[in-house]
């Protein structure tokens, strides 16, 4: 009986290949995680997951202001893209409501608040990068 050496010792590599992957997608996972439980107070599951929701919400409303300025040439209130069928988000997510500013030159998308916690406020504009306030009220 011939032991093929070759054969094991790529199967053994691939084993530890797929390990090291695995422990670096915990790893990154783990660090979005700390992230989003800091945003939210207390970090529990459901804060955390309105948080995400509310982020969610925010590019989904600035992906619909984009392709509304594509069409229409100008950026929109959130009742025109909402008429206009570019947007199916609510105008709320509580305890958040929305809020569009649009001008000429770019559009900013708010979340505040209406109840204590934090943050008070999440953003996102025209750079489509979610921001949030530090403080809570």
């Amino acid at each position: 009986m011939e032991l093929d050496f070759g054969g094991l010792m790529s199967r053994v590599f691939g084993l530890a290949a797929t390990i090291l992957a695995m422990g670096i997608a915990m790893f990154i996972y783990s660090k979005q995680v700390q992230t989003v439980s800091g945003q939210a107070q207390g970090g529990n599951v459901q804060s955390i997951a309105n948080i995400s929701g509310v982020k969610n919400d925010l590019i989904g409303i600035a992906n619909a202001e984009r392709s509304y300025n594509a069409q229409q040439g100008r950026y929109g209130s959130l009742d025109e893209l909402v008429s206009a069928n570019y947007l199916t988000v609510k105008r709320e997510r509580p305890p958040y409501v929305y809020d569009v500013q649009a001008s000429a030159g770019g559009f900013r998308v708010t979340a505040t608040r209406s109840t204590p916690g934090g943050p008070a406020q999440l953003w996102i504009d025209d750079t489509m990068e979610v921001q949030s306030s530090s403080d809570s009220r």
